[in-house]
């Protein structure tokens, strides 16, 4: 006796279909499972024959039979625990327990020992999965049914059932038309009013020099390096980059959502993002969590940060393995994980913010604090913000120490915020026209082509980046991220051409050693 249903495996951020084949034969009592499973899978038989037991019906260790499971294509690496459910509807239609039609249904969830259905992850995903394939409906836990009906929401093409189940029982009742089980919709206001606190960009006092180029880096996408004593502001105002950053497109949002939804961090409340994301790992983390990696292979949080902040408080004291790794992503916007037998390309595309102290005791310089750190302490800390990583910044900026006045300073606008990110959103928008033929969206991922087509300078202009090149201030690296942060300069500004000013504005947003 044989019977076939459908589930699915995920693979990096996407998922594949996976056939569950069950065979079951006269012969030695034994469950064999088979198909490259990993070991929460191959527990399977146990959690299934509890299941079936506790519904009254004849589980695997009840017979005389030998059962085996082929989780196909067999060469393919699958790990988890929502294989369950259909393993057990599988085996209940092969031994003629129940009688349904399995083809275009996609079955996921774990079953506890009582039959009970528990959560699983990477529901969007699987929903995105059935969609493309053209399965009629998706059958799944309750508890995950708001995220996987959110797939019908963002890609309204090919519109599925989402089919929300409580426990086996449950499950065959409404595959055998016994009971009627409405599919579960989304309620989009629902949705949109689920959002998460932010700080906001009025709290900032001060640093005009530093808001502003933040600003710019937001716009166009850079990379920024923020540097000042302990206690200036940095921290805030790159947790407050994120209320100006522009809103998520409906193209952003489904990425987003398909990638937290693979690494199981979309809530019941919230199944999908509407936001950007603002990942800030503390220096301790590793290669394999900042970059992606492991086994099984899981996004990394420069994944997580796509299309929106990556903050490193206190770069320097991150392990400089970790720093070296983040060169390649940067440069290319996504990060290849490979191993012998499975290669994945995860998405990484993000803004990275970082801020360091002038020296271990952050008082170095200080006109206000001696600086208790030897010069050999100040020339170690140095070396580290120095080098290949540092060179892929497009601004860098000092944040002093505020004075009294600008601390008690209330006239801060409290739409200043709002104002700012519907400026930006301008320049984006300018930005996404420029590249609309292109892969990139953002100044800040032109390359050299790219660069000579849209940041043409004058004469005056000409003069100006001469100087700084031919008199070593300037590498030919640093040149052309003076040009790309003079051309979004220009964009907030809604002009067509770059100016003198806005070259040197760009300038003036370079190291201060180098420049």
């Amino acid at each position: 006796m044989f019977a076939k249903t459908f589930s699915a495996a995920l693979q990096g951020i996407g998922a594949t279909i996976i056939e569950v084949e069950v065979s079951v034969n006269q012969g030695l009592r034994s469950f064999c499972l088979v198909g490259l499973a990993d070991k929460s899978i191959a527990e399977a038989k146990e959690r299934t024959a509890s299941a079936i037991k506790n519904i009254g019906l004849s589980s695997p260790s009840s017979q005389t039979k030998k059962v085996v499971v082929n989780l196909s294509p067999a060469d393919l690496k699958k790990e988890g625990s929502h294989f369950d459910l259909s393993i057990a509807l599988a085996y209940l239609l092969a031994t003629g327990q129940a009688k349904f039609i399995p083809s275009k249904k996609l079955i996921l969830g774990e079953l506890a020992l009582n039959a009970e259905l528990k959560p699983i992850k990477g529901a969007f995903s699987f929903a995105l999965l059935a969609k493309e394939n053209n399965f009629q409906e998706i059958i799944l836990p309750i508890q995950n049914a708001k995220e996987a009906s959110v797939a019908n929401l963002l890609s309204p093409q090919n519109e599925i059932k989402i089919i929300p189940v409580e426990n086996l029982q449950q499950t065959l009742a409404y595959l055998e038309g016994r009971l009627i089980i409405e599919p579960f919709q989304v309620n989009p206001i629902e949705l949109k009013t689920a959002d998460i606190s932010q700080i906001k960009w009025h709290w900032i006092q001060g640093q005009l020099h530093a808001k502003r180029g933040m600003e710019i880096a937001i716009a166009g996408g850079h990379n920024m390096l923020l540097q000042g004593p302990p206690g200036t502001g940095k921290t805030l105002m790159a947790k407050a980059a994120i209320s100006i950053m522009p809103e998520l497109s409906k193209e952003e949002a489904l990425e987003l959502s398909k990638i937290y939804s693979a690494a199981g961090l979309l809530s019941q409340e919230n199944p999908i993002l509407f936001h950007r994301p603002f990942r800030s790992p503390h220096h301790s983390i590793s290669e394999p969590a900042l970059i992606g990696g492991g086994n099984p292979i899981r996004p990394g949080e420069i994944t997580l940060a796509h299309k929106g902040i990556l903050f490193l408080d206190e770069f320097p004291e991150f392990h400089r393995d970790v720093l070296e790794s983040l060169r390649q992503p940067l440069e290319q916007g996504e990060i290849i994980i490979q191993r012998t037998k499975q290669s994945f390309c995860f998405p990484a595309r993000f803004s990275l913010i970082a801020a360091a102290n002038p020296c271990p005791c952050g008082n170095y310089g200080s006109p206000d604090k001696e600086c208790s750190c030897s010069q050999s302490q100040i020339a170690s800390y140095k070396r580290k913000l120095t080098g290949p990583l540092i060179d892929r910044f497009d601004i860098f900026c000092f944040v002093p120490s505020l004075k009294y006045k600008e601390l008690i300073n209330q006239e801060t606008p409290k739409d200043i915020g709002e104002n700012l990110k519907a400026k930006i959103a301008k320049a984006r928008n300018i930005q996404n026209q420029r590249f609309k033929k292109d892969k990139n969206s953002t100044n800040a991922e032109m390359n050299v082509e790219q660069i000579k087509k849209h940041c043409q300078v004058g004469n005056d202009s000409h003069i100006l980046l001469q100087k700084f090149v031919d008199s070593g201030k300037l590498s030919a690296r640093g040149f052309h991220k003076i040009l790309k942060t003079a051309r979004t300069i220009a964009d907030l500004s809604e002009k067509e051409n770059i100016d003198s000013q806005d070259i040197l504005e760009a300038i003036n947003y370079r190291p201060q050693e180098n420049s």
